[in-house]
Order: C-alpha cells, then structure tokens, then sequence
C-alpha cells in the first residue's frame, strides 16, 4: 500500500498519511512505457513547418557561369549547385507532420506508472479540497509554500473543472493546474511534486464547512456595503459638479450684466458731454 501526506485546505498536515486507492496504485512503474509515451507527446507538439529551398526553388542560376571548355577552370553549370555559396540545400527539412499515435491502453499505463512512481518517491501530496470563493495568486501559493513546494515546480490536480483554481495558478510559472482525469504521463513527469484534491481519489467531495459559509456571508456583506458608499460616493460627485456647473453659469451670466450696464453707462455719458450742434445761417437774398 502506497501512502500520501495528507493535508487540510489551508495547509495543515495532519497527523495520518492518506492511503492511495490500491487498484490504481500499487506500485507499478513501467519505464519503456512512460518513454514511448513521452516521446509520442513531444512529436505531437511539434509544428513540422521548418522548410529549406533545394536548388530548384533557389532563385537565379539560370545559366552557365562560364564556358564549358578554355577557362582553365572546373566546368561548372549552375551557380545554385548545393557546394556554391548561396546555393540549394541538400536533404534539408521540408513542412512534414509529426503526429504519432500510441494505443489508448499504453496511454493509461504510462500515466499510472508516472503517478505511482511520484507516489514511491513521496513526492505526491493530498489536500481535502482546494476552498477557493475566487482567483486568488496568494492563497495558492501560500498552500503550496505550507505543503514546501515554494520554488518547485508543482502539478495541481483538481477533481473536476475548478476555475478558480485555475485562475489562481496561471500566473505562477512553475505550478500548473488541470483537472485530475486530462493529466497526462508527461505532465506528471514534468513536475518536481503532484498536489492532487482528495475528491479526485475518492470520487466524494467533502461537506462545506459552517465557517465557511459564515466567511462567505460576511464577505457578501462586505461587498455589498462596499458597492453602497461607491454609489453614495458617485451620487454626491455628482451633485457637486452639478453646483459647479450652477455656479460657473451664475457668474458668467453676471460677468454680461455687468459688462452690458458699464456698456450702456458709458453710451450715456458720452452722449451728455457732447454738444449740440449748431444750425447754419440763413444766406441773405442780393439786391439785383
């Protein structure tokens, strides 16, 4: 029988191991296995788009460099012959697929050998459930630094689609996250340590716990009272700009008051200082 440390969702360890389920591991570690089934999933990852020109798609050498026969030198008939410098390529790359198939039978051996041979290692680690309300980077790797995983790089195993959790480790570079039946051979051989969600291994999910839904109810108050003074706070901006606004409207209509009164002031004035005209005499009449 094969055991795991066993862990609670904030990290304690608690004082029995976990026993891993015998029909699953029980210590099998086939090493050809896991090598064909690495070695199927690197070809699959590869594109197959490298291409180099042969002679034929080099452009130019068209013609003959120099004559056949007088030169002297070594008859030559294209200068985009491979041993020219700017010459075709021989047996280079061209666009190819790599896709490789390996039996589905084979693909679950060597997952179950990769797990058991992390489980004989001790590098496999158990937690009760992963008690994520939300993506937090912290929280995950404040669990992960209690498990002493801090600087290695860790496979975390969910029981099912966790977003959350997800979400939380996508932006450490060395931890990633999947569900438990999606990991394959090479993920677990990739990682240093396997933290996999107890409901993965029994099927059975545990009961929240009444703390948490107190914390939860809590959080939600919190949240709520929060939205309540942004939109008292937004409410009031907006009050105090609409009295800006008044305020600006009233002294500009009063800047025109003033200026149309001193206007009409000074039209008044001018026309009381200046004087009147005169009528022009009269011409008197000659005596013929």
């Amino acid at each position: 029988m094969i055991e795991a440390p066993h862990y609670s969702s904030g990290g304690t360890k608690r004082d029995a191991n976990f026993a891993l389920p015998e029909d699953y591991f029980d210590g099998t570690v086939n090493e050809p296995v896991l090598h064909q089934a690495v070695t199927v999933f690197l070809n699959n990852q590869r594109q197959g788009t490298a291409k180099t020109k042969t002679r034929s798609f080099v452009s130019g050498g068209n013609q003959k460099p120099w004559k056949q026969k007088g030169t002297g030198r070594a008859r030559q008939g294209s200068t985009r012959a491979p041993h020219w410098r700017g010459g075709g390529i021989v047996f280079g790359p061209i666009p190819r697929d790599y896709r490789t198939d390996i039996p589905r039978k084979v693909k679950q051996l060597a997952r179950k050998s990769a797990l058991n041979a992390r489980g004989r290692e001790g590098a496999l680690h158990v937690v009760e459930r992963f008690a994520f309300r939300g993506p937090k980077t912290a929280q995950l790797a404040r669990l992960l630094n209690s498990l002493g995983l801090d600087g290695r790089k860790a496979l975390v195993l969910t029981a099912g689609q966790n977003q959350n959790v997800y979400l939380s480790g996508r932006n450490l570079p060395a931890v990633e996250v999947m569900p438990y039946a999606e990991a394959s051979a090479y993920d677990v051989l990739w990682s240093d340590a396997v933290v996999v969600e107890e409901g993965a291994l029994t099927g059975v999910m545990p009961e929240p716990l009444p703390e948490e839904e107190e914390t939860e109810t809590a959080e939600t108050t919190q949240r709520t009272e929060k939205k309540t003074k942004a939109k008292a706070a937004k409410a009031a901006r907006t009050v105090k700009t609409a009295k800006k606004t008044e305020a600006k409207a009233a002294k500009k209509s009063a800047t025109k008051a003033k200026a149309a009164k001193k206007s009409t002031a000074k039209s008044a004035k001018k026309a009381a200082g200046k004087p009147a005209k005169k009528a022009a005499p009269k011409k008197k009449k000659g005596k013929d």
